[in-house]
């Protein structure tokens, strides 16, 4: 089961890009807990702030992170190159939703940005060099376990343990659109 915490405002659903489609991504809405919101401002800086559309000026915009997970037909932790190929297709599938809501989002006049899940770099910000740790933050928003393995921290999902591939989207913006946004995605019918 899926934990909610004092941060979430939506809480973990499947959603899809398209009707029908067999790659769903776990989704939910969270502001930022004071953890997170450090690390937040080490990652992006002050980025946010400049994409400011005059229309929007008195919107009641906060900082919120939406993070995804996927369920991988793989244990991640393994080796190979089925495994690689695995990664592959959970990240194309992540970045094609990441970048398709915060076109959404930017075209509304709001500030979003995805997180590269292979660099820890955003994929939209300019300029920021800081890694965002994917695993850290699916700890602190969604209460998911941990384990470490050599140098490496490995996030496991309560229903798919370590065949889990996360991934955080990131928005300055009210709660409500981007809630409004979220939920014309259609949801994953198994």
């Amino acid at each position: 089961m899926a934990s909610v915490t004092s941060s979430t405002l939506v809480p973990p659903t499947l959603v899809c890009q398209t009707p029908g489609s067999q790659d769903a991504l776990e989704c939910s809405i969270h502001t930022l807990p004071k953890p997170l919101l450090r690390e937040f401002s080490h990652v992006f800086g002050s980025n946010y702030l400049t994409f400011d559309n005059i229309n929007n000026a008195a919107a009641n915009k906060e900082i919120l992170a939406i993070p995804t997970n996927q369920y991988a037909k793989e244990d991640l932790v393994a080796v190979g190159d089925h495994i690689e190929q695995e990664k592959d297709r959970l990240l194309n599938v992540f970045i094609e939703f990441g970048k398709d809501l915060c076109t959404k989002l930017r075209e509304k006049g709001y500030w979003a940005d995805y997180i590269d899940p292979c660099s820890g770099l955003p994929m939209l910000s300019l300029h920021c060099n800081k890694v965002y740790s994917e695993v850290d933050g699916m700890e602190c928003l969604l209460n998911y376990k941990a384990y470490n393995a050599g140098f490496c921290k490995i996030l496991t999902h309560p229903k798919w343990g370590s065949s889990v591939y996360p991934a955080t989207i990131f928005a300055y913006a009210p709660s409500s659109v981007v809630k409004e946004l979220m939920n014309q995605y259609p949801r994953f019918a198994a």
